[in-house]
């Protein structure tokens, strides 16, 4: 038979919790500074396939786009929003656009890519569309994203 006398006094009680409790803390600091780090990587990863643009990620993804242009040129989306024009745009443009709550009284501003399509004047304003497109670099006063639209259907 075999016996193990093991002593544990108050300092090596407290000790032993220290050691687990910081180990703890450091796997949650890890996990944490890794998700918020690699956040904006997940965003819109660039690839030969079409990336869906949802309300989840709506956002994260046009904020991506425009800061990191080059990244993301001939990169294909598919997404949904609503046309909205200004008056300087030419024919064959539109926003396809989606409100974005910006403070605590639920202000909103009206965000979106610009999109070009050959029969654009086919769109209502304020119509609901679901495109898909390629992203290339445009002018706009100045340089930002703008997607050829290549597929398109009507949500109302």
């Amino acid at each position: 038979m075999f016996v193990c006398n093991l002593k544990l006094s108050p300092k090596l009680i407290f000790k032993i919790f220290f050691v687990i409790i910081f180990l703890i803390v450091m796997i949650v600091a890890g996990w944490s500074f890794y998700k918020i780090f690699n956040y904006n990587n997940n965003a819109c990863m660039p690839s030969s396939e079409i990336s869906n643009i949802s309300s989840d990620n709506y956002t994260n993804i046009l904020k991506s786009v425009h800061e990191n242009l080059d990244d993301y040129v001939g990169q294909k989306i598919h997404f949904s929003g609503y046309v909205y024009r200004v008056y300087d745009f030419s024919e064959n443009q539109f926003v396809l656009a989606r409100n974005m709550i910006i403070s605590s009284d639920k202000q909103t501003v009206v965000v979106g890519f610009l999109c070009e399509y050959k029969n654009a004047s086919e769109f209502k304003d304020n119509t609901w569309v679901d495109i898909t497109g390629e992203i290339e670099k445009g002018d706009y006063h100045g340089s930002i994203p703008v997607i050829k639209i290549t597929r398109n259907k009507s949500l109302q």
